[in-house]
């Protein structure tokens, strides 16, 4: 959508609404529009396909407050379709409405707009003023913001690596040194991109901006220059090593702290460890993807580890006291008697150290079942059976009803 869109349309007027409408008013208008003007509720009229789409067009911009609010002041500074009057010159345009010549848009929003705007951006430029740029600064998109961006500094690019951790390295923390291939500022030249003894120099095309712009008709457009490649600086005598870029891929070592409790597939944020940024822009950041090994013993959930530990069956019944491992030590844990398979104790305090509170430790104790027994062992199990009784008493019960039926 063009700046002139801004100024030649009514889009209050499309909708049916006034200019003070709030949201709720223009939503509904649209939605009434749009309902009766649908293409699929007026098959083949071109009439209503077109008045659709200007509803559409209408609503994307006063449904935005920022762009409402853009459209608004364009409207208010330089009038609907040109009158000039409304725009606050009193009497209007020279040539609007009265003698003298018709005024022409075009010859408002030329990129040549006479002294002092040689090289000017269009209409980018003109709305950049307007719209919150004033001297020295430029609107988002526009050429001069453009141009801004392309001779000042740039920041390196971010950079990805791996690392594989053992269990207790993620849960204790680890200092890991990283080997790993980057671009890094070329050690013959500094970065500078020229040969050592010489020195690039500003590029007489686009005198530094690292973009050209050129007019067509109401507009302006602004491409990378060609002679500089959009880096606003020539080098004659290219550095051998990096052929010009300033930048070569390099192996560099980097010390990396990885913090407790680090989880598989977690990325870890390095500010300023990534590439070296362009023409003394900061570098980029370093992102450290982190793969956990299994533990032969532990487990996790969230901040607790998980522990199993098989029990005897006498343990079960007669109560024990386990001493069990953690990561860092030993613990000792009471079983109580007439503990069933499956329970699970906390030891609190013995999980993923943490900033505030620290984890658990989640001990499940198995009863481990023989596979195998000796004669002696079997004839006690089963005298040990009979002593016991029935555990399922109502499952018994249960079951000698439903075989009498």
């Amino acid at each position: 959508m063009s700046t002139r869109d801004f100024i030649e349309k009514d889009y209050y007027a499309a909708l049916g609404v006034s200019q003070d409408a709030d949201a709720a008013a223009i939503k509904r208008a649209y939605r009434q529009l749009a309902r009766d003007l649908h293409p699929d509720k007026n098959p083949g009229n071109a009439d209503a396909e077109a008045r659709f789409k200007e509803v559409s067009e209408a609503y994307d911009v006063l449904s935005d407050p920022k762009r409402r609010g853009e459209y608004d002041e364009a409207r208010r500074l330089f009038g609907s379709g040109g009158a000039g009057a409304r725009a606050g010159f009193p009497g209007g345009f020279p040539g609007a409405g009265g003698g003298g010549q018709p005024f022409d848009l075009g010859d408002l929003f030329g990129a040549a707009g006479g002294a002092g705007r040689a090289g000017a951006g269009g209409l980018g430029d003109l709305f950049g003023n307007l719209f919150g740029g004033g001297a020295g600064s430029a609107a988002p998109g526009s050429a001069r913001a453009r141009q801004q961006a392309a001779s000042g500094p740039a920041r390196g690019q971010d950079v990805e690596t791996e690392a594989t951790l053992s269990f207790e390295e993620a849960v204790l923390g680890v200092t890991v040194p990283l080997r790993m291939q980057s671009p890094g500022t070329c050690p013959t030249c500094a970065g500078s991109g020229a040969r050592p003894g010489t020195a690039p120099h500003t590029c007489e095309v686009c005198g530094g901006a690292g973009v050209t712009s050129r007019s067509q008709g109401a507009f302006a457009f602004s491409e990378p220059c060609r002679n500089c490649r959009g880096s606003g600086q020539v080098v004659d005598d290219p550095c051998p090593t990096c052929a010009g870029n300033g930048v070569t891929t390099q192996m560099r070592t980097i010390t990396v702290r990885i913090p407790a409790g680090v989880k598989d597939g977690q990325r870890i944020r390095l500010a300023g460890k990534g590439a070296p940024g362009r023409r003394g822009g900061p570098a980029g950041d370093l992102f450290v993807v982190v793969h956990v090994s299994d533990h032969d013993l532990f487990g996790r959930r969230g901040d607790d580890l998980t522990l199993t530990v098989p029990i005897t069956f006498p343990e079960a019944v007669l109560g024990t006291t386990l001493t069990v491992p953690t990561l860092d030590t030993n613990v000792t844990l009471k079983v109580p008697a007439g503990t069933s398979s499956g329970r699970t104790f906390r030891v609190r305090g013995r999980g993923v150290p943490g900033r505030g509170r620290s984890g658990d430790l989640l001990v499940t104790v198995e009863v481990a079942v023989p596979q195998r027994l000796s004669a002696e062992a079997e004839r006690a199990v089963k005298t040990l059976d009979a002593e016991l009784g029935d555990p399922r008493p109502q499952i018994t019960a249960a079951v000698e009803k439903g075989s009498t039926r």
